[in-house]
């Protein structure tokens, strides 16, 4: 049994390095579609005037849903074009890694949505809650990736204390709407976007050496 189970684990990681390329090169588009979806959608959020506190969660859930099926077909779209598997023990391990964090996300507000969706005190705290968990999934999902992606996983972490240090010092309880959708779409959006550019360029200076 234990036999089988390593042998099993050392497939897995050599299949994971073999894949690496695969995934670094999945990676500056996905961050580049992610990066105009989230920017895009804080801009409309903006224009057509959601406002409320329920119609705001409704939106970016929706937004999220859109964001990963997009994540998936990108990089579903590289692995046919490399002729490679998709759906592989690798992937799935990929997928273990940053379910935790997002189911958590999830759950924290759908549950509570109920009672206080209506609220925007709820909105101002969910926020950072959002930031920890994406960043935590992000940087779960570097320990199969490029180390660049550990460290955006940081910046998303350094981002939720940095607006938590902000609503604490300044003793804000609530914050406006529109201020939620431009967070949304700063770092949800325009940091990714930035992201996704630096590994487009690195990617084609690596190819070119």
């Amino acid at each position: 049994m234990n036999s089988s189970w390593a042998t099993e684990n050392l497939q897995v990681i050599r299949t994971l390095m073999e894949r690496a390329a695969i995934y670094r090169r999945a990676l500056a588009p996905v961050m580049l579609a992610l990066g105009v979806i989230g920017t895009v959608a804080a801009l409309a959020g903006i224009f057509l005037g959601l406002n409320q506190p329920l119609s705001f969660l409704l939106f970016w859930l929706v937004i999220a849903v859109c964001a990963l099926v997009a994540a998936f077909l990108l990089v579903r779209r590289q692995a046919l074009k490399a002729a490679e598997p998709f759906w592989t023990p690798p992937a799935r391990r990929v997928v273990q890694a940053i379910l935790p964090p997002l189911a958590a996300g999830l759950l924290f507000t759908i549950g509570p949505m109920r009672f206080w969706g209506g609220n925007t005190l709820f909105i101002t705290w969910v926020l950072p809650m959002w930031m920890l968990c994406y960043g935590c999934a992000l940087h779960a999902a570097g320990t199969f990736m490029p180390r660049g992606m550990k460290l955006f996983g940081w910046v998303f972490i350094v981002a939720a204390a940095i607006l938590l240090g902000f609503l604490a010092t300044t003793g804000r309880q609530e914050m406006p709407i529109p201020a939620a959708h431009a967070v949304m779409g700063a770092t949800f959006g325009l940091l990714q976007l930035a992201y996704g550019v630096y590994l487009h360029f690195t990617e084609k200076r690596d190819d070119a050496a």
